[in-house]
């Protein structure tokens, strides 16, 4: 990957952009961009990230004008390049869908989306579930009931309860008239009773089982024949198409059957004997007695009273809590074995996924380490192995020892962990992923590009410095291709130096009207003071001097200092500014400047003012404007405020300038306002007052302001000023 050249049209704020990185010309591994706030910095990470997760209906596009066509090449050595090889890292990413639930397993992000994919689709799918599956059994949380009925039959899941049920499931089935809750109660109140007054159950049951063995139609034997089997015949010959189609019923007296409803009422006949036998009354009337001893079990002993059989079921308490559970599945079939077949044939993927995420455990130690011992962060990165959500097998999750001063480290996870950080710590928290992806990348034979967006915006310096030493490994380390975007100007002149980037690889991006990015040659990655000094012959940057040497008289000596004063009158229109002449103002900068001793201008003879007012033409009057250089900036700003102040004053002749300490600009704006409350003038001179304080009061080491301004908002800004009248 020696070359990336970009062929790009309306992609986000970009109109086009068409641009070649060559990393072996340069002999770099890395190209940096500063980018003033809304060049260009997010659409052209947007861009590249999109086009790295190819996604069809998800690709670079105008989302203003959606009629425009895009275009978004990339080549890398003039082969289109491989999405896969394209790595976006910006710290403000974290990944996280807030309209799911997420799995906290670890894993590469490309593993971790194939996992949560399906895992968001399976917790869809069983919420969907679950809705119909309540409606069924009516019970307060039947998900997890389900799950404790058939607790050490399969692994302890959903899904895999599921899975094992929706084998045994009936066409046919017994619905039962009590609420699932109502015997089988969460505080386990019915099971409690049932073991207490087993005596009382076994005799019930033992006299039942009697009664049925001396019917003529009920049996019991090892395979019994009972009343839940005969109602199961009832229901499927209930049409009666069974005995139309000329089939019988033989008993074992004899006795044969040809119609559902004489087989319903010879049921019934019998049920009516059994249940009504005095003895079996008995036994019930002594175990109905002990229910009404428990307030607890009021409703129970209506289930029983309108139902007594279900004692019999009750006497394996266990086995009949499954039985009830597969008869509410069994109501819902389709919807049962449909899930369970989806559930399997993703358990297979998953299962894959989970094998290929054990083999990174090595690398996840790695990065751990490397997060630990570099960042400053209050919280410590272990890792555990934890049971999948799932499918309850061991995989790798991370969980956090909180540190605060003077109190013993306190175990954290994700979630509770990102409530306590504050904004730059989570984002320190969610590059941990970012290193993993990066690392993982290393041994592959295949170059991969990295754009790095700002990835240390609002970090505390610690950090932003630890973020800085990681770009420098990989700079230095020849595994991978770096574009370092940035809009923080601290930043892009600290990576320039910090990794000693040579001066072509470092660029400075500039937007024209047409949206059209072009990128410069960067500036300003050292003394700017020392930059404008070495050019003091050329008018603007003499005119750019003029609020620095001030700026330093006024830190050295005073405000009070002559030349203080003098240099005031270069740059506010004062009593003495007119008979200023550019020799004036230079001998002030020789008798300030060592390097200026000795040395003369072309231009010392001319009117200071009017040096100013045709430098500012010449700019404006300039058709390959740079939208970067400061110079350009300075000059203009001065050249504005100049001629506000010469229209303020022809407007207030009555004002006197030598009662103004400071902040002449505005003093002569808020008079003017007084005075010409409803002049059209004052939007202009409103304007004024905002945008130029910040390019003439300029302190040598920190002009960033500069930097993000346009020149062009300033150029229409000295336009508007020429022309009030």
């Amino acid at each position: 990957m020696e070359t990336i050249k970009i062929d790009w049209e309306n992609c986000f704020g970009i109109g086009k952009l068409n641009h070649e990185f060559n990393f072996n010309t340069q002999n770099s591994n890395s190209f940096m961009i500063y980018a003033p706030n809304g060049t260009m910095k997010t659409s052209f990470a947007k861009t590249f990230d999109l086009v790295s997760k190819n996604e069809p209906n998800n690709m670079p596009c105008d989302r203003v004008h959606a009629n425009k066509i895009s275009k978004y090449e990339i080549f890398s050595d003039g082969i289109a390049i491989k999405p896969e090889n394209i790595l976006v890292i910006n710290a403000e990413d974290n990944g996280f869908d807030a309209s799911h639930r997420i799995s906290n397993f670890l894993a590469s992000t490309d593993l971790k989306k194939k996992y949560d994919k399906i895992y968001n689709e399976l917790e869809d799918r069983r919420k969907d579930f679950i809705k119909k599956l309540k409606t069924v059994s009516q019970s307060t949380d039947c998900e997890t009931e389900l799950i404790d009925s058939f607790a050490g039959q399969s692994k302890n899941t959903f899904f895999e309860v599921l899975l094992d049920t929706s084998k045994n499931l009936k066409e046919s089935f017994q619905k039962y008239d009590f609420r699932y809750n109502d015997v089988f109660d969460k505080k386990d109140n019915v099971k409690k009773f049932l073991d207490k007054n087993q005596n009382l159950l076994n005799q019930y049951v033992s006299d039942y089982k009697d009664l049925l063995s001396k019917s003529k139609f009920f049996k019991q034997s090892e395979n019994p024949f009972g009343t839940v089997q005969a109602n199961e015949i009832l229901k499927s010959i209930e049409d009666n198409a069974f005995f139309e189609a000329g089939h019988k019923f033989v008993l074992e007296d004899g006795t044969e059957i040809t119609d559902s409803a004489t087989l319903k009422e010879l049921v019934q006949e019998e049920m009516s004997k059994i249940l009504s036998d005095q003895k079996l009354v008995q036994a019930f009337e002594k175990f109905d007695k002990a229910i009404g001893s428990n307030n607890e079990l009021r409703i129970f002993k209506k289930v029983i009273e309108k139902d007594n059989s279900i004692l019999v079921e009750l006497s394996d308490y266990k086995g009949f809590q499954k039985k009830v559970w597969v008869n509410y599945l069994s109501e819902i079939k389709s919807d049962s074995e449909v899930l369970a077949k989806y559930y399997e044939e993703q358990k297979i993927e998953l299962e894959k996924i989970i094998i290929e995420a054990k083999k990174e455990i090595d690398l996840w130690k790695k990065i751990i380490l490397t997060f630990n011992s570099r960042f400053y962060v209050p919280f410590e990165v272990i890792l555990i192995n934890q049971e999948d959500i799932l499918l309850k097998e061991d995989t790798a999750n991370l969980e956090f020892d909180y540190i605060d001063k003077n109190e013993n480290p306190v175990r954290q996870n994700k979630e509770n962990l990102l409530k306590i950080l504050s904004k730059g710590e989570q984002r320190a928290y969610f590059i941990l992923q970012f290193l993993f992806e990066i690392e993982s990348r290393k041994n592959s034979p295949e170059k991969h590009l990295i754009i790095f967006d700002d990835v240390a915006d609002s970090f505390d310096y610690k950090n932003k410095f630890a973020i800085i030493e990681y770009i420098r490994d990989l700079h230095l380390s020849n595994d991978f291709r770096l574009i370092i975007l940035t809009h923080n100007f601290d930043f892009y002149r600290t990576i320039a130096s910090r990794i000693a980037l040579p001066h072509n690889v470092v660029y400075m991006a500039t937007k024209n009207d047409d949206k059209e990015i072009k990128l410069y040659p960067g500036q300003y990655r050292n003394d700017l003071f020392a930059y404008l000094v070495s050019n003091y012959q050329r008018p603007k940057f003499f005119i750019s001097l003029i609020a620095f040497v001030r700026n330093i008289i006024e830190y050295t000596e005073s405000i009070q200092c002559e030349d203080y004063k003098i240099l005031t009158s270069s740059m506010h229109k004062k009593a003495d500014s007119e008979t200023l002449t550019a020799q004036n103002t230079f001998a002030i900068f020789q008798s300030r400047l060592t390097k200026l001793q000795g040395k003369s201008i072309d231009f010392g003879h001319k009117n200071l003012f009017d040096l100013i007012f045709e430098t500012a033409d010449a700019i404006y009057n300039d058709p390959n404007l740079n939208e970067i250089n400061i110079e350009n900036k300075i000059t203009f700003a001065i050249a504005i405020r100049l001629k506000a102040e010469t229209y303020l004053i022809s407007k207030l002749p009555e004002f006197d300038l030598t009662t103004i300490s400071s902040n002449q600009t505005n003093e002569l704006y808020q008079a003017y306002k007084n005075k010409f409350a409803l002049s059209p003038a004052i939007t202009i001179l409103d304007k004024v007052n905002l945008m130029t304080p910040e390019n003439i009061h300029i302190n040598a080491f920190m002009f960033e302001p500069l930097i993000d301004m346009s020149v062009n908002h300033l150029k229409d800004l000295y336009e508007k000023t020429c022309n009030l009248n």
